[in-house]
Formats: C-alpha cells, structure tokens, sequence
C-alpha cells in the first residue's frame, strides 16, 4: 500500500511539471503574439532615431507602420486563422498530456 501511494505522488509530480510546463508555453506563444508588435514600434522609432529623427516624431511615423502591417497580416487570409490554431492545438495537447497522467493513475492504483 505504502508503495502505491508513492507511485502516485510520483506521477502527480509529473503530472503537475508538465502542467506548469504547457501553462508557460501558453502564456509566452500569447504574450509574444502581444509583444511583437510592440517591439517592431520600438525598433523602428530605434531606427528612424538613427537619421536625427526625433523618437516622438518617430513615435508618429512608427505607430501606423506597424498598424498597417497588422492590417496586412490580418486580410492574409487564413494566416490569422493559422496563428489561432496553433495556439488552440498547444492547449489541446497540453489538456491531452495532463490527462493521459489520469490513466497512468488508474493502472497504478487498480
């Protein structure tokens, strides 16, 4: 009895690294979908600062830059609908990974 119990904290701790791992995987594909355009807008002010242009001026030239770029990757079609779905696809894999633990569960416990 004493080893089952063992056996099942040792999977529970799998299962909760794997859980943490795919929160994390998550939660950097989401944030670098927000980032990015946000860093293009530092970039090219960054760049455009390399002429003299002032970063506010910079700032105003920058902002619609990147707007239209968005604009453009947004009427690509199916590209959004790609970046949508991998996302989705990481979450089912991960809930899928998290549950295949349960049965490993059952088999250690029946």
């Amino acid at each position: 009895m004493n080893k089952v119990k063992i056996n099942v904290a040792l999977v529970r701790l799998f299962q909760f690294v794997v859980f943490v791992l795919f929160t994390f995987m998550v939660m950097a594909y989401s944030f670098a979908m927000i980032l990015l355009p946000l860093d293009a807008i530092v970039m090219l002010i960054k760049f455009l600062s390399l002429f003299g242009i002032s970063p506010i001026i910079g700032a105003f030239v920058a902002i619609p830059v990147v707007g239209y770029l968005g604009m453009i990757v947004y009427k690509t079609p199916l590209l959004c609908q790609l970046i949508i779905e991998t996302g989705t696809d990481l979450v089912n894999t991960g809930k899928a990974r998290i549950e295949a633990f349960n049965k490993i569960i059952d088999t250690v416990k029946g």
